[in-house]
């Protein structure tokens, strides 16, 4: 008997079939014609390729697997053609109808790939959304930070919506963008809904520069969102640090003239400065009247430098910043004042210094030249400053005061009356030392036949504190000083002049 079945007559419908049915990729032709390990190691070879694919995800298989799969196919179709022209078939007992069955099996690994792809593509949206929600997500965490920190986190998430809409145009994600950008500015520029308005501008300030990176089809009316938001906490932010003296607000305005000179708020910055002149200007007569003045002196320089050119306030700027250089001017008189009341003396004599200097026909002159002539009495005799002194001169009692001292001699006093001279230093006399002065019988002004240069004055009764200043080294000599209490009938005569050594400076020495 033959070990096996004499073959078939060649034909090559049957052949056509079985390698037909070898392209579905389950070795269905090889089963046809009895080759059982072939048709498994057919789905074996399937089954491996379903493993790669499965689940389909957005890069889909390998193309080398896929290559090596089609490579695989087809040999198990040319080799199922062979075997089929000569070997008969289990079933179908026709070749036409195996080949139709191999056509019909077509459609399985065709419909496979058209599934797959539809897979494929929803793997692929499911990735964008996660970009969409992680870009998401950043805005979120970044909105429960202080801006500085959270604009880094606000760049990454724009960066991520607009390469959504740039690179995957049609998707479901990118089709949200224009939603999640709404939201993102809303976000961003919550501070200024808040009413926040210092702490909006950074932000706003950051919106203005997203069309810089996104697309603005993509930002549509979003591009213009932050403008007058941001005009507006320029202004807000500017004028509360305007009235609390918070030294940013000069930036603010000018950063507001500068980026939007045509707006509203603009025009609003010049009225704000003028009253805020106002103000000060009033606040001199107040009970502060040097925090007054220095207001009013960094309003001069803070407003002289706002720039007001492109809004065309720069002429009416310069009037206030005008106005209130004027005013801390001014002001100085009424800081001395208060700061002499306070027996701050020294503070008093600088105002006063700087008021008579900046106000040559001022009324209030004449008594700031004897505030300030008290003033400097009570540095050194800070009695001499009980009271404020008055613009009175004149009085009964005589008082001559000579100068024994080879240098200038400044004379200062205050009390009833106040007021100083000087007097030109005396040839021929010459510094005391200090030991002389000690010695009983010392005399000053005492040489006969010497001519002291000396000055009367007439005096009212009462306490009159003197006060005697060497011109030629006042930077090397202290002053020195007397109290004289003049009561009627008398004569007095001051005497002054110069030591070295130990104790040295100007000296005085009263003589009735």
């Amino acid at each position: 008997m033959p070990s096996s079945p004499p073959p078939a007559p060649a034909d090559g419908v049957r052949a056509a079939g079985v390698a037909l049915l070898n392209l579905s990729g389950l070795g269905l032709g090889y089963a046809l014609v009895r080759r059982p390990l072939l048709t498994l190691l057919c789905c074996a070879v399937t089954a491996g390729l379903l493993f790669l694919a499965l689940p389909a995800d957005p890069d889909g298989v390998p193309v080398p697997a896929l290559a090596l799969y089609a490579v695989l196919l087809l040999a198990a179709a040319a080799h199922g053609a062979v075997v089929g022209l000569r070997t008969r078939l289990a079933w179908p007992p026709r070749a036409p109808l195996a080949l139709a069955l191999g056509v019909l099996l077509l459609a399985v690994p065709a419909g496979g790939a058209v599934l797959y792809d539809d897979a494929r593509d929803e793997a692929t949206e499911r990735m964008l959304l996660d970009r969409l929600d992680h870009a998401d997500h950043l805005v979120e965490a970044a909105s429960e930070q202080p801006f500085t920190q959270a604009r880094a986190g606000y760049r990454r998430a724009l960066n991520a919506y607009d390469a959504l809409a740039s690179d995957h145009p049609g998707s479901r994600a990118a089709d949200r963008v224009p939603g999640r950008l709404h939201d993102f500015y809303t976000t961003v520029g919550a501070p200024y809904a808040r009413g926040r308005y210092c702490e909006a501008v950074p932000a706003l300030t950051f919106l203005r520069t997203v069309p810089r990176t996104v697309d603005r089809a993509h930002l549509g009316s979003l591009a213009r969102w932050p403008d007058d938001r941001l005009a507006t906490s320029l202004y807000e932010c500017a004028s509360d640090g305007l009235t609390s003296g918070d030294a940013e607000w000069p930036g603010l305005f000018g950063d507001l003239l500068t980026t939007f000179p045509e707006s509203a708020q603009a025009a609003e910055v010049e009225p704000a400065v003028k009253s805020a002149v106002g103000k000060a200007v009033g606040d001199v007569r107040g009970k502060e009247p040097c925090t007054a003045v220095s207001r009013l002196e960094g309003l001069s320089s803070q407003i002289g430098d706002l720039p007001g050119e492109k809004a065309g306030v720069d002429a009416a700027l310069a009037k206030d910043a005008d106005r209130a250089g004027r005013g801390a001017d001014e002001g100085a008189y009424a800081c001395g004042v208060d700061e002499y009341e306070d027996k701050d003396f020294d503070a008093a004599l600088d105002s006063m210094s700087d008021f008579l200097k900046n106000n040559k026909h001022h009324r209030n002159r004449a008594r700031a030249q004897k505030i300030a002539i008290a003033a400097e009495v009570a540095q050194t005799i800070p009695a001499a400053g009980k009271r404020l002194p008055t613009t009175a001169s004149g009085g009964s009692i005589s008082v001559t005061v000579k100068n024994d001292s080879p240098d200038d001699i400044r004379v200062l006093y205050t009390g009833p009356v106040t007021g100083s001279f000087t007097l030109k230093g005396c040839g021929g006399c010459t510094e005391y030392d200090w030991g002389s002065t000690l010695s009983p019988g010392f005399e000053p002004c005492g040489k006969s036949g010497r001519n002291y240069p000396q000055r009367t004055i007439s005096l009212p009764v009462g306490t009159t504190y003197f006060v005697h200043k060497s011109r030629g080294n006042a930077s090397t000599t202290t002053p020195s000083s007397d109290t004289a209490k003049l009561r009627p009938g008398y004569i007095y005569t001051e005497c002054a002049y110069t030591t070295r050594g130990l104790g040295a400076g100007t000296g005085t020495g009263t003589d009735v």
